[in-house]
C-alpha cells in the first residue's frame, strides 16, 4: 500500500460531514473500502486543525530502553494482523517487557475504516490503547465483515463496549471531527518524515526496517544490542 497522502486526505472528507461520514455507502469497485469524493476540500480540512487537540504518542516498554522500534501499521492491514498474530507477542515478551526495547506504535490510515479503528483504539487514554490493538487484529476478519460501513462502525462501537467503555463515550470519540483531523495530520506528518510507503514498516533506533518474521526481527536486535 502506497496511498498515504490522498488517502488519508480523503478520509478527513468524510469526516468533516460529522456523523454523516459513519453510514455513507461504499461501492463494490472500491475494494479498499475508500471515501467516494476526494476534492480541495480534503487538503482545506488538514491545515485547519484546532491547535488544542492532542495526539497522543503511544508506547510500550521503557523509556530509557537502548532501543526503540516505531511500527507503522494500518488495523485494515493483513500484514499487520499478520505480524501483530506471529512476531509481536514473542517481541513484547522477549524485548519490551524486559526493558530491550520501547515500542512505539504509529497508526496509518490507507482508508477511513481504519481511521475509525484508531479513534476506538485511543478513546479512553493509553491504558487501553494497546489492549484495543490486540482485540482489533485479533478480531480483524470479524469487524471489517463484507465492508458495510454502518455494520463496521456498529462493530467498533461493541469493541469499545467491550474495552469497558460507555456507549455514550464510544459514540462522542467516532463522532470527534477535530480528534480525526489532527489524528490524519500527525500520521501524514510521521510518515512523509520517515519515507513509509507501505505497511507494516518500522523504524529501528531511526533506521528504517522492513516487516519481518520474528527469528529475522530478534537477530536484528540482538545485532543492535551488541553494538
Amino acid at each position: 500500500m502506497n496511498r498515504i497522502t490522498l488517502i488519508a486526505a480523503a478520509a478527513v472528507v468524510v469526516i468533516g460531514a460529522g456523523a454523516y461520514w459513519m453510514t455513507m455507502p461504499a461501492t463494490t469497485a472500491q475494494t479498499d473500502l475508500l471515501p467516494q469524493s476526494v476534492g480541495a476540500a480534503s487538503a482545506q480540512a488538514t491545515s485547519e486543525l484546532p491547535s488544542d487537540v492532542q495526539v497522543m504518542e503511544m508506547s510500550q516498554g521503557s523509556e530509557d530502553a537502548p532501543i526503540t522500534v516505531i511500527e507503522y501499521a494500518s488495523f485494515t492491514c493483513p500484514h499487520c494482523q499478520s505480524f501483530h498474530e506471529n512476531a509481536y507477542g514473542q517481541l513484547k515478551k522477549n524485548y519490551i517487557d524486559t526493558g530491550k526495547v520501547k515500542f512505539v506504535m504509529r497508526e496509518v490510515y490507507f482508508d477511513r475504516f481504519g481511521l475509525w479503528a484508531g479513534m476506538v483504539a485511543r478513546c479512553d487514554g493509553p491504558e487501553k490503547y494497546f489492549g484495543i490493538v490486540d482485540i482489533l487484529f485479533n478480531d480483524q476478519k470479524k469487524w471489517i465483515g463484507n465492508g458495510d460501513p454502518a455494520g463496521i462502525a456498529d462493530r467498533l462501537a461493541k469493541i469499545g463496549l467491550r474495552a469497558g467503555m460507555s456507549t455514550e463515550k464510544v459514540d462522542a470519540c467516532l463522532n470527534d471531527g477535530d480528534k480525526a483531523k489532527a489524528m490524519v495530520a500527525v500520521y501524514q506528518a510521521n510518515a512523509e518524515a520517515d519515507d513509509v510507503r507501505g505497511t507494516p514498516s518500522f523504524v529501528i533506533n531511526g533506521e528504517k526496517a522492513p516487516n519481518m518474521n520474528y527469528a529475522d526481527f530478534s537477530a536484528l536486535l540482538d545485532k543492535k544490542l551488541s553494538e
